[in-house]
């Protein structure tokens, strides 16, 4: 019989700017090295924000349980819920604007701009989809059910409700979504296409580049040629499986790394964007039998990719 997990408690802070608060359970603690619940921040957060700022949020009462905000001699508690607000840097904002492409009462499906995130990570916060449709739309508890990279732009598909998450989610997981993307690269006569690209993909944390290395594969792509012109080809991206940046990697393995791809074939200096060259990579179609309606369902996106001659 499996175990049903106890669902945590609501969380006692509102949402900031459309982002919600960090939620923390207290680990186990057999060895007794935390006396109390500062103990376990600082050594926690010190190294990315330092002592004095923990110190400050316990003063403050930043920091606060289901009964309200927490003091620094407070004796740690295995298994306690806590939450605070992280302070959130300034952010270098995306000059561009989503594009609502369908909403009814359980989906915003949505062309994300190119460098905009999907959900708050890292540096990027308060400027992602997200929290953007958190705010502009009035819709506290909007969700993306999948994945789509910062770089790419596109359909990326929200759920309104989280009692409907876990069916959008499971559709993607089981690959039940066929996923059409378009790419803008070099074009090679002397590569065959249409071709599928099978290959063990692998993404370190921290390294902002993903690999292919032997072994089994775990990801597989089907490259088609659209159309080609001037010395760049139009490219049909058929994704059967979804690693991260797997796309990219298996363009690149093909010899045909797609333009402005400032990972591929290698990683570019740390620089500003330029909102002006980005990465030619666009989400353009979702196709898929609704797990709730079981009707069928087909979005495409209206984003054109600006390097295709006109």
């Amino acid at each position: 019989m499996r175990r049903r997990h106890k669902a945590p408690p609501p969380a006692p802070l509102s949402q900031r700017d459309g982002v919600d608060p960090v939620r923390l359970r207290l680990p186990a603690d057999p060895g007794g090295r935390w006396a109390s619940a500062r103990g376990y921040f600082v050594e926690r957060y010190a190294g990315a924000i330092g002592a004095e700022q923990v110190d400050a949020m316990f003063r403050e009462g930043r920091i606060v349980g289901e009964n309200g905000p927490v003091t620094a001699d407070e004796p740690y508690v295995a298994g306690r819920h806590l939450w605070f607000h992280r302070r959130f840097a300034a952010e270098r904002p995306v000059p561009f604007e989503i594009g609502i492409v369908h909403r009814d009462e359980h989906l915003v499906v949505v062309d994300k701009p190119h460098f905009l995130a999907s959900t708050p990570r890292g540096s990027h916060v308060t400027d992602t989809v997200q929290a953007r449709l958190r705010r502009d739309l009035k819709l506290p508890l909007l969700q993306p059910a999948h994945r789509l990279d910062r770089l790419t732009a596109g359909l990326l598909l929200l759920v309104v409700r989280p009692q409907d998450r876990g069916a959008y989610q499971t559709m993607f997981g089981d690959r039940r979504v066929r996923k059409e993307y378009e790419a803008i690269a070099p074009y090679d006569p002397s590569v065959e296409l249409p071709r599928t690209v099978r290959s063990r993909i692998v993404k370190e944390r921290g390294v902002l580049a993903a690999r292919e290395e032997p072994g089994e594969p775990n990801s597989e792509s089907r490259v088609e040629l659209v159309q080609e012109r001037d010395g760049l080809g139009r490219y049909r991206l058929l994704p059967t499986t979804g690693r991260t940046h797997q796309l990219r990697v298996h363009m690149n393995t093909l010899g045909l790394p797609i333009l402005d791809d400032p990972y591929y074939p290698e990683v570019l200096a740390d620089s500003p964007e330029d909102w002006q060259r980005p990465l030619q990579l666009l989400a353009r179609v979702l196709e898929f039998t609704d797990p709730l309606t079981g009707a069928p369902r087909r979005f495409e996106s209206g984003l054109r990719l600006a390097r295709w001659p006109r």
